[in-house]
């Protein structure tokens, strides 16, 4: 699971996910990319689960980029536990994705498999999402 080694502060605020993504919205690496539609909190989990799905269905044969890192944390209080005595624990770790956000990035195989393996990815992610080419800007 990905999560920071050190961050300045241990507890976040929550904050706003208004606007489209001005950085991180192209293909930066790869030949195609899974870009997000929505904005969402993507948690470590779920990033780790769509890359397995993408490793498996690519046999290893792919370039794999991560355009996204989980480096915000997310707190929770213990069930049934009364209001008051601060915030309570890090419980995961999130990333903030705009609509626009390149989320994967992958090479050297066909067009094909990389349009199936991102399609099998995209079960895994709570947000709508597109599959997008270098050479052609859908």
């Amino acid at each position: 699971m990905l999560s920071p080694k050190r961050t300045k502060y241990r507890k976040f605020h929550r904050g706003r996910m208004s606007g489209t993504a001005s950085r991180g919205n192209s293909i930066s690496f790869g030949e195609y990319g899974l870009q997000a539609l929505e904005p969402s909190w993507i948690t470590s989990r779920q990033i780790e689960a769509a890359r397995r799905t993408i490793t498996r269905y690519t046999k290893r044969g792919a370039s794999l980029w991560i355009r996204i890192f989980p480096d915000k944390s997310v707190t929770a209080r213990a069930a049934e536990s009364r209001m008051g005595s601060g915030k309570g624990a890090v419980d995961y770790w999130v990333a903030v994705v705009k609509p626009g956000t390149v989320l994967f990035e992958i090479s050297s195989v066909p067009e094909n498999i990389a349009r199936a393996a991102f399609n099998l990815a995209s079960y895994k992610l709570p947000i709508k999402t597109k599959f997008i080419s270098k050479n052609i800007i859908e």
